[in-house]
């Protein structure tokens, strides 16, 4: 009686849409520090500053800024290897989350939405997933007539919220029930993320002496970061918490179908083969 023995195979190395280089990477850094600064700088900026003097005029000057830092971002990412197959699937991805964007509007947390950006990310890598997330939203403001000087954070957000979807660890080799647990996770935690840094955006533009959670140029940062929290209970928390069950619930029900869906689509289109255009035969 003999035995037989099989190797495994090694696990094949996952494609990107998109390979970032040094200066994708840069323009990636760059507006991701000027992002934290847009969304933080009540609590970067001393009250003594000539920025919380004007508190009601930075978040519009911060968003004008990200508006042309994204862009660069994007355009940057682009040269780095956005080639045609990877602007399809984009066009896809973004037209099919922006659709599902107005489903829960007006519901509290009933955003299904996220659920692809985390999966899309995952499977397309960092890249792609900060473009489709922030033209995603983009495309979103449009079909909703969202647009207003808190689009070009929401774009910076939910770049930021599939980015981190394709750097969670084991792209190649980790599948099943244990990947849709880390992504279920890492939905759930971002979906607070971006609930929090977009209060943080929105919420200086409150008159300090409409509310005692409201920001207040001249108070210290403890005092600040009291008010912020007191305000994040009081208006968002459970429009976060229901955006992050969601979230959850979508990734562990159609997470199998549609990573497989995802993968299988990356596979056939080979972004990393060159697209070659042969002349006709004579």
């Amino acid at each position: 009686m003999s035995l037989k023995t099989t190797t495994p195979r090694p696990a094949q190395r996952q494609a990107r849409a998109v390979r970032l280089g040094p200066r994708s990477l840069t323009a990636l850094a760059l507006v991701s520090a000027v992002g934290v600064a847009g969304f933080g700088w009540p609590f970067l900026a001393p009250p003594t500053s000539r920025l919380s003097a004007h508190a009601q005029d930075a978040p519009w000057l911060f968003a004008g800024l990200l508006v042309l830092l994204v862009a660069v971002v994007a355009a940057a990412i682009s040269e780095s290897g956005l080639g045609p197959k990877a602007v399809a699937m984009l066009g896809v991805l973004a037209a099919t989350g922006a659709a599902l964007r107005p489903i829960g509007a007006g519901t509290a947390g009933i955003e299904p939405m996220f659920f692809l950006m985390v999966l899309s990310g995952r499977v397309l890598g960092p890249g792609f997933g900060f473009v489709l997330g922030s033209v995603t939203m983009f495309a979103s403001a449009l079909l909703t007539g969202g647009v207003g000087p808190w689009l070009p954070f929401q774009m910076l957000a939910m770049g930021w919220f599939a980015m981190g979807a394709g750097l969670l660890p084991g792209p190649d080799r980790l599948r099943g029930r244990a990947e849709r647990a880390m992504l279920a996770g890492y939905g759930f935690l971002a979906a607070f993320a971006y609930g929090t840094v977009m209060n943080m955006a929105g919420w200086p533009f409150m008159s300090a002496l409409a509310s005692n959670v409201a920001f207040d140029p001249h108070a210290p940062v403890a005092t600040n970061l009291a008010r912020f929290v007191a305000y994040c209970v009081a208006t968002s928390l459970g429009w976060d918490l229901g955006r992050a069950v969601v979230t959850v619930v979508l990734t562990l029900a159609l997470g199998p179908a549609v990573l497989r869906a995802l993968r299988r689509a990356t596979r056939r289109a080979a972004f990393e083969t060159p697209v070659t255009f042969e002349a006709p035969r004579q």
